[in-house]
């Protein structure tokens, strides 16, 4: 109780931040689907220049948690086709940097600098930067997490920059391209948008990801505290005989 008290307490601003980025989107969901049922012309024969915002904005609508990346490979496959995914995984990077940038900034390290009360708690978030490059690839691979919550708290436990867009580029793959895939051979994107996870095809992949994602993140946090664990016993042993 007294670590929830205090990281509620120190920690106000980041935990608000961080609620809200799980919230946003249903609301960003529900207008995305009603400005598609009113225009749905409106991404329709766009000239260079017009695509080129387009994968601008969705950069910022996902950063901003205004737009789930799901919503966002459905659409783009289906008003682009294959021509646009190269458009939407730099659009990918680009909300994933600017995420990033946005964590440090409302944070402040604030996090980190608590965790230095809680000695076990500090060893265990160093364990996970140590296999960071699995920590992102399995949060990314899921299609549960929220990418802008995701991009926020990975943002402020530490983890490189260069890794983090890397790693989150590669992550979202997978995903990524199921789902675009599912946009391009759309014959109503609205009805796709409102079930994506329709027919026993997108169950069985969307099923695999979420458990590859799970036991693997299970395997990586469970390492981590058997390591920080068997430093603590080594210490102690070595205090005991000094």
């Amino acid at each position: 109780m007294k670590f929830l008290r205090e990281l509620f307490k120190k920690n106000f601003s980041t935990l608000l931040t961080m609620f809200l980025l799980v919230a946003v989107p249903l609301l960003g969901s529900a207008s995305l689907l009603g400005l598609l049922y009113e225009k749905q012309d409106l991404l329709e024969h766009l000239s260079l220049g017009q695509a080129l915002l387009y994968f601008v904005v969705i950069a910022f609508t996902m950063a901003f948690a205004l737009t789930p990346t799901t919503f966002v490979a459905i659409v783009t496959g289906y008003y682009f086709g294959w021509p646009g995914l190269l458009g939407m995984v730099l659009a990918y990077a680009l909300a994933s940097a600017i995420g990033y940038e946005l964590a440090k900034r409302i944070d402040h390290g604030k996090l980190r600098h608590f965790l230095h009360l809680f000695p076990k708690a500090e060893a265990v978030l160093g364990e996970l930067q140590n296999q960071s490059w699995q920590l992102i690839l399995l949060t990314r691979l899921s299609p549960v997490l929220p990418f802008a919550l995701m991009t926020f708290v990975l943002a402020i436990v530490g983890v490189p920059r260069k890794r983090f867009l890397a790693a989150s580029v590669l992550g979202m793959l997978p995903r990524s391209l199921f789902f675009y895939w599912l946009g391009t051979k759309a014959s109503d994107v609205l009805a796709l948008l409102k079930d994506p996870d329709e027919g026993t095809l997108s169950k069985i992949v969307l099923l695999g990801l979420v458990v590859a994602s799970l036991f693997g993140l299970y395997f990586v946090f469970n390492r981590a505290l058997q390591r920080v664990l068997r430093q603590g016993s080594t210490g102690n042993e070595q205090k005991i005989s000094g």
